[in-house]
């Protein structure tokens, strides 16, 4: 595993459509060290509070092995940061983390907590009209993680796993039963097995079983 860099953004107010969006996606790299607290990394900002941000959702991590595949398929160049993560890696993706991973980063602690789920935003971001779509084909939607303990980071810093959940729960298995394998309740009852799992991705799994 490998940082390749550490990304922040503040608001911003942009046109989408003909309507001005409020949005904070564009993130750009920082070489300084920065302060995550329990919430969010000093520098970075959310637009809507109600889907962003928060505990469960303090950074949002994408994986670098996945730029190269969608500078091809949207034919732009793109730097770290363009799908709106704050902690860009390599050898490191959906696949290969589960929920409840534990991981030292710099001088916090943090645990990965849910996907991310895509929103439009993206399209702002990229200039498409389908980036949502297009995630939740490919599976290649980032993850968050939640903060055990506070601390510096930075791109020169350590990022190393601490402790891999029992569990075994990916992420790419989250996304699969989420878009593709909606009706698998024995994938659905396993998934939610996992304490670590966000509170916000309980309901709509539950409504699943009972429906």
């Amino acid at each position: 595993m490998q940082l390749v860099s550490i990304n922040v953004g503040k608001p911003q107010t942009v046109m989408h459509n003909g309507k001005e969006v409020s949005t904070a996606i564009w993130k750009y790299p920082v070489t300084d060290r920065r302060f995550l607290d329990w919430e969010q990394l000093d520098g970075d900002g959310q637009a809507d509070r109600r889907f962003h941000g928060g505990k469960d959702k303090a950074l949002m991590v994408y994986s670098y092995d996945h730029y190269s595949f969608w500078e091809e398929k949207l034919g732009q160049e793109l730097a770290p940061g363009a799908f709106g993560e704050n902690v860009t890696v390599r050898g490191l993706d959906e696949s290969t983390v589960s929920i409840g991973d534990i991981f030292q980063l710099g001088e916090a602690v943090v645990q990965v907590s849910q996907p991310r789920q895509p929103c439009f935003k993206l399209d702002v971001r990229l200039q498409r009209s389908d980036m949502v779509s297009l995630i939740q084909q490919t599976g290649y939607s980032g993850f968050y993680m939640r903060v055990l303990e506070t601390g510096m980071i930075g791109q020169d810093m350590e990022f190393r796993l601490l402790e891999k959940s029992s569990h075994n729960v990916t992420v790419a298995f989250i996304n699969q039963i989420k878009y593709h394998k909606k009706d698998n309740l024995e994938a659905i009852r396993r998934i939610l097995a996992v304490k670590e799992l966000a509170d916000s991705w309980r309901p709509s799994l539950e409504k699943r079983l009972t429906t």
